[in-house]
């Protein structure tokens, strides 16, 4: 089945990358001459105005209250810092159409207001917020509050859910829209472990690319804890009328009432990829595996929130069709969460990995003749890029070849611990 299974890197090349900001090159900048930071050594980020070479996260720390009737989040984000070089005296973060109500910076418990400045907005990147680093401060708390128009949050109505009662909020990070709800450094190159209250109206549930109480309980304020550290866009948040299923002890469903049994059924193979997945590339390593099911609007297959895959329900068909989307955000928890692209102008890294590790699990768990179907699709997409109606056979193809063997060796030496 090797001939179907490298078309996967070729696939992310030429069509993941419709869904990136428009690339910018490193030596130039999106509206300004102002550039990205480089992450300890890493190579500059161009998207990104945050300077991670002078101060970087460590942990986030969010308090927040979701307001459906003005469509804003508001409360404030606290970010642990590691100073990276002794005479930095200020902190850039990115930031989106965000009001800023003030800013504090601290050190051992204490704290005080600090001067800040939010220059103009910027085409892509957003406005910069630099931040007066008193000597010896290693964290900062900004007040804040996002706009009902923030790129990474969608507000819907209760017409358009699918039980048609409650409102629904839900948030989409990638690639560079966490800076629309939280003042952070909005790059992969930064990676921090994060925790969140959330407060919510008392009839709907908030969950989060996090560990998730269970069985939840509705309350209207809810605690959050992600102890693996991750980039800016696995940041995720979504609020509604939700309820759980378990489909295993370490996987489930959370879904509107009206969907939740369907999903369960049409999603039950998923311990099985998991088990596939580890068979494969070594153990799962961010604790449960659940997926939401998104109202209808939600734009994409799927997104591969950590601990929590966001789902379209589009995918629901009742024949188990389309589980290889299921796959395919699974195997981002080792290609792409794990092992991330430094920046947005080398996303099919990410991508070009996962579509390798999606065929593998399809062909594990279901066997070669629905890899060899995927492959199949996957290989027309490929041909209508290229700008040809025919399937593009792999053998035109070398490089992809060699990376699709270059991905599997990489990703199977690192869950061996034999690569850093």
């Amino acid at each position: 089945m090797r001939t179907n299974l490298i078309l996967s890197l070729s696939t992310a090349l030429l069509l993941m990358s419709c869904a990136l900001p428009k690339p910018i090159e490193p030596g130039t900048s999106a509206g300004s001459s102002h550039q990205g930071h480089k992450a300890h050594g890493a190579v500059t980020d161009p998207h990104s105005q945050s300077n991670p070479r002078d101060f970087l996260t460590t942990h986030l720390l969010l308090d927040l209250e979701v307001d459906f009737a003005q469509r804003q989040l508001r409360g404030h984000a606290e970010l642990r810092l590691e100073r990276q070089r002794s005479k930095a005296s200020e902190l850039v973060l990115d930031t989106r159409d965000l009001l800023i109500e003030g800013v504090e910076a601290g050190h051992g418990g204490q704290w005080q207001a600090v001067a800040y400045t939010l220059e103009a907005p910027k085409p892509i990147l957003g406005r910069a917020l630099r931040i007066q680093m008193p000597d010896g401060a290693d964290r900062v708390r900004v007040h804040y509050q996002s706009a009902p128009s923030a790129s990474g949050l969608q507000w819907l109505e209760p017409a358009q859910t699918a039980g048609g009662k409650h409102p629904f909020l839900f948030s989409q990070s990638q690639a560079i829209h966490a800076r629309s709800w939280i003042p952070l450094q909005d790059t992969p190159q930064v990676r921090a472990s994060y925790e969140a209250t959330i407060r919510t109206p008392k009839n709907l549930l908030a969950v989060m690319s996090a560990e998730n109480e269970l069985p939840p309980k509705r309350d209207g304020e809810y605690s959050f804890r992600m102890p693996q550290p991750i980039p800016s866009y696995l940041i995720a948040l979504a609020v509604g009328d939700l309820q759980f299923q378990a489909m295993s002890t370490r996987t489930g469903v959370y879904a509107e009432p009206g969907v939740l049994a369907s999903a369960a059924k049409e999603f039950e193979d998923t311990e099985a990829m998991m088990v596939a997945t580890e068979k494969l590339y070594g153990p799962y390593r961010w604790g449960r595996y659940d997926l939401l099911i998104l109202p209808p609007s939600f734009p994409y297959g799927g997104m591969e929130n950590p601990r929590l895959t966001f789902a379209s329900p589009t995918v629901i068909v009742g024949d188990k069709s389309l589980v290889s989307l299921v796959a395919h955000e699974l195997a981002h928890s080792w290609s792409g969460n794990l092992v991330t692209n430094s920046n947005w102008n080398n996303f099919w890294l990410n991508e070009g990995f996962t579509n390798h590790l999606t065929f593998r699990i399809m062909e594990e768990v279901f066997g070669d003749e629905v890899g060899a179907m995927v492959g199949a699709v996957v290989g027309e997409g490929v041909g209508l890029a290229v700008g040809t109606r025919h399937f593009v056979h792999p053998a035109h193809l070398p490089h992809v070849h060699f990376l699709s063997q270059f991905a599997l060796l990489f990703l199977q030496d690192l869950s061996h611990g034999t690569s850093h």
